[in-house]
């Protein structure tokens, strides 16, 4: 896999941009809502968009539930990150599979 966008990089990207640890509440009501607006766009079964036709796509709003949800980690001080090789442990030991390691072999 080659060098790309991970999460802890999108993470600091959102603090830096966009951080109001009070606000953790209207984080939630935004994710709440754009999950909402994803559901919408997956019932119209569309193609895959475009950059011309991103907007209201599946795409768009996946990146948008993405943003608020590590917007609202980072109210918490929460590294997504850690918390995915924890979870997934977890999830292993419950349903079995293979183990889940980072590519990058630092954690």
């Amino acid at each position: 896999m080659g060098k790309g966008i991970t999460i802890r990089y999108l993470q600091q990207y959102i603090r830096d941009k966009d951080h109001h640890p009070e606000a953790s509440r209207e984080y939630f009501l935004k994710l709440a809502e754009e999950v909402g607006e994803l559901a919408r766009a997956m019932g119209k079964n569309p193609p895959p968009a475009t950059e011309e036709t991103v907007k209201g796509s599946v795409e768009e709003e996946i990146w948008d539930v993405i943003y608020y949800a590590l917007a609202l980690a980072n109210c918490y001080d929460i590294d997504i990150e850690r918390w995915i090789l924890v979870k997934e442990a977890l999830s292993r030991e419950k349903y079995g599979g293979p183990a889940f390691t980072s590519p990058n072999n630092d954690e």
